[in-house]
């Protein structure tokens, strides 16, 4: 009995340690979101006043309609740039959240298993059917698991598909705008 409160401490530890880890990464991904932001406004920022200088600076109104008619197309691809920035860095946490999920979820179901059927070898004579009925609940819970990670991994994916289809569309369309 010894044995299984060790595992249970051990198991216990190396899921802090895990929880530890995706932590750190969140933070790291939530700082490279700051980071991208902070730049973004800067950038926006400067190419704002520049570009209010050159329209007080025009000396007619083609002038002043050809510097307006030159913003759309830029302010619009590093909109696309940005949004894509930003897919970039949540799609490259949600992946390495799910596959630290899924590694440590692999664990904690062997070493449940192992520790099922040490108690399973253990148990005391009349309590097959009771002990049959837990590992069938457990098989139940297992693939129920399984399922919702299947269909939430089938979701991101599909996520990022439309993402990436709407960034091909507006991009496509601010071609078209610019043309005309």
């Amino acid at each position: 009995m010894n044995q299984t409160a060790e595992k249970l401490a051990a198991t216990a530890k190396e899921n802090l340690e895990a929880l530890q880890t995706l932590a750190s990464k969140a933070q790291a991904d939530a700082a490279k979101l700051v980071e991208l932001n902070l730049e973004t406004s800067k950038a926006v920022l400067a190419e704002s006043f520049a570009h209010a200088k050159a329209l007080l600076s025009a000396k007619d109104p083609q002038a002043l309609a050809a510097l307006q008619a030159g913003l759309a197309k830029p302010m619009a691809d590093k909109a696309v740039a940005y949004a894509q920035q930003v897919q970039a860095i949540l799609s490259g946490a949600g992946a390495s959240f799910a596959k630290t999920a899924e590694a440590n979820m692999a664990e904690a179901q062997k070493g449940f298993a192992s520790l099922m059927e040490n108690a399973t070898k253990n148990a005391p004579a009349g309590t097959e059917s009771v002990v049959a009925f837990f590992n069938n609940a457990m098989s139940a819970g297992q693939n129920a698991l399984k399922t919702a990670q299947d269909t939430a991994k089938q979701a991101v994916e599909t996520a990022q598909s439309n993402f990436n289809a709407a960034t091909a569309q507006t991009v496509e369309a601010v071609k078209k705008a610019t043309k005309s």
